[in-house]
């Protein structure tokens, strides 16, 4: 939710750039505070649902959706458990700021061998 109380720190850019900022600022929140959280199969749904329920909370953020894929994560370990990598997530954050919204992902690309962050759509 956003209150537009700031609006005059944020003068300088555009509905469009507010929404793009929000998410974006959301999903570098998220990244770096949840890389190398402990997380196994069983914890992976609780996981996924605190990072959404935590992102959520932030200024102009609508919904936040989280998948964790253990994918060849090595969890055949005999603790069962992994830390979480940028490489296991993808992500949509949408944030909306004045009726303009805004998709913001992540998710590891294959060809760039990379979790990138990247604006999928905007209004």
């Amino acid at each position: 939710m956003c209150s537009g109380k700031d609006e005059k720190y944020f003068k300088n850019i555009s509905q469009r750039e507010r929404a793009i900022f929000e998410g974006a600022i959301t999903m570098g929140a998220l990244f770096h505070q949840f890389i190398g959280a402990p997380v196994s199969e069983e914890s992976a749904k609780v996981l996924e649902r605190a990072i959404k329920e935590s992102m959520e909370l932030q200024p102009c953020i609508d919904s936040v959706e989280v998948k964790i894929d253990f994918g060849d994560s090595g969890l055949e370990n005999e603790y069962a458990y992994v830390s979480l990598t940028g490489e296991m997530l993808d992500v949509k954050v949408v944030s909306t700021y004045q009726g303009v919204g805004a998709v913001i992902r992540m998710r590891y690309v294959e060809e760039l061998n990379y979790p990138l962050m990247y604006v999928e759509r905007a209004g």
